[in-house]
């Protein structure tokens, strides 16, 4: 439904009307950004105005928003996983790991999944490729035997605090494009954004 990933929502403003009249007008709500925004040479702003000449009576405000969080976020992950590509490891393999680094005690393969935002039998398959590089070892539960226990090795212990530092350093540089009162602004915004979509998600989706 996203501008970045090939099948775009349409929407867009009604051509030759400035913001004031397309929010009387009922085309776009007041807290919808306008079309004239600041930041118009991405390449969200050239797919939004294709959509406005396809369907000029829809809003374009939320693809506005959402297309530009997919496609940095897309970006931002090429960019902060060489580190990760230098260790042999892939980002949801860091995030494991980190997982069980952070929390400091042994996990089950849900509570990993819940940490990680992953679905179970991919945390299954990642236990699994880790466990066989020596950074994670299973301890059976003493009273039920269908239950694992994981904890990080010696070796995944140390891989971790050695990737970290540099991992940091990478995305501060990545980051870089934005000065610091920008970045600390974006992060309230993302922190607003998150909080209030991880309470509403579960309604939008029934």
């Amino acid at each position: 439904m996203t501008a970045t990933n090939g099948e775009p929502a349409p929407g867009s403003d009604a051509p030759g009307t400035g913001p004031e009249h397309e929010v009387a007008a009922g085309v776009r709500p007041p807290h919808a950004p306008p079309a004239a925004g600041a930041a118009q040479s991405d390449t969200v702003a050239a797919v939004v105005r294709q959509w406005r000449a396809v369907h000029p009576q829809l809003d374009t405000g939320p693809m506005e928003v959402i297309g530009r969080i997919n496609r940095c976020a897309a970006l931002l992950q090429q960019a902060e996983d060489a580190p990760l590509r230098r260790a042999g490891l892939s980002r949801s393999e860091f995030d494991l790991l980190g997982a069980l680094r952070r929390t400091g005690h042994e996990l089950t393969p849900g509570e990993l999944a819940r940490e990680t935002f992953s679905s179970g039998a991919a945390v299954t398959k990642r236990v699994k490729q880790l466990t066989e590089r020596g950074l994670i070892e299973r301890r059976g539960d003493t009273r039920d035997r269908r239950v694992a226990h994981l904890r990080l090795t010696d070796a995944g212990r140390d891989l971790v605090d050695g990737i970290l530092p540099e991992q940091l350093a990478y995305e501060t540089a990545v980051l870089s494009v934005l000065a610091p009162e920008g970045q600390g602004e974006l992060a309230a915004l993302l922190s607003e954004l998150l909080s209030r979509l991880e309470g509403r998600m579960g309604a939008l989706r029934a």
